[in-house]
């Protein structure tokens, strides 16, 4: 009798013992885990890929706007006058602020997209520009045009946000209406007349002209004619 007692309380010890193991290796097993997340968790940051993608788009929104800032201001100063002028003396002479028109004081501002003629306006109406503003100017269907009406009637317009553009070389033409065409491999652009007798063009010159980057357009700029040599 004594030695069952004996032999089931040195089994029950054994037993014991082996649950505290038990109890030992799960509880180190679970702070191993917790080791393991909190590593994971600290050695690095998890990004979403829609913010990945979202920050991309912002950046190259940036990058496009900047690209527009740059192309707006070259307008002001011609690309000889930029090397000659050093950063120290740009620093120098400051920004001069030039005082409104006073003409255009209290006048009706209309913005609008200029369609190769004249300008549609945001109030949907159409507005007639001078051909020889836009040929100077070498506006382009699709460029951002301002039109300020003074309290005198004067329109006065400003070009301000041009399109992207692409430069071809084609062959001037002209219809039996009397317009003039600029055909580049087989594709006809309108071009204005003005333009064509600014630069003393003749059917056959060949026309360097300026169409938007992207989409279709109708009308094109001419930048130039080369007269044909005959």
């Amino acid at each position: 009798m004594t030695e069952n007692k004996t032999k089931n309380s040195t089994n029950n010890k054994e037993i014991d013992d082996l649950d505290i193991e038990v109890q030992e290796t799960s509880s180190a097993i679970k702070d191993n885990s917790e080791e393991k997340t909190v590593d994971k968790t600290e050695e690095g940051v998890v990004v979403p890929k829609s913010k990945i993608v979202l920050v991309k788009k912002i950046l190259t929104n940036i990058k496009e706007n900047n690209d527009q800032l740059a192309q707006l201001l070259s307008a002001f100063v011609t690309k000889e006058e930029e090397e000659r002028i050093g950063i120290a003396q740009a620093s120098d002479d400051g920004f001069l602020v030039k005082p409104a028109d006073e003409n255009l004081v209290g006048g009706r501002i209309v913005e609008g997209v200029f369609d190769g003629e004249g300008m549609v306006g945001s109030d949907g109406k159409h507005y007639s520009i001078p051909a020889n503003y836009a040929s100077k100017s070498k506006l382009v269907e699709g460029d951002i045009m301002k039109l300020t009406i003074t309290p005198n009637g004067t329109f006065v317009y400003k070009q301000i946000g041009p399109i992207e553009r692409s430069r071809l070389v084609g062959e001037l033409e002209q219809e039996s209406s009397g317009n003039y065409y600029a055909n580049v491999e087989g594709k006809r652009w309108k071009v204005l007349t003005a333009s064509v007798t600014y630069y003393k063009g003749q059917l056959g010159d060949e026309v360097v002209i300026l169409v938007p980057k992207n989409g279709v357009s109708n009308w094109a700029a001419v930048e130039n004619i080369v007269r044909k040599i005959s």
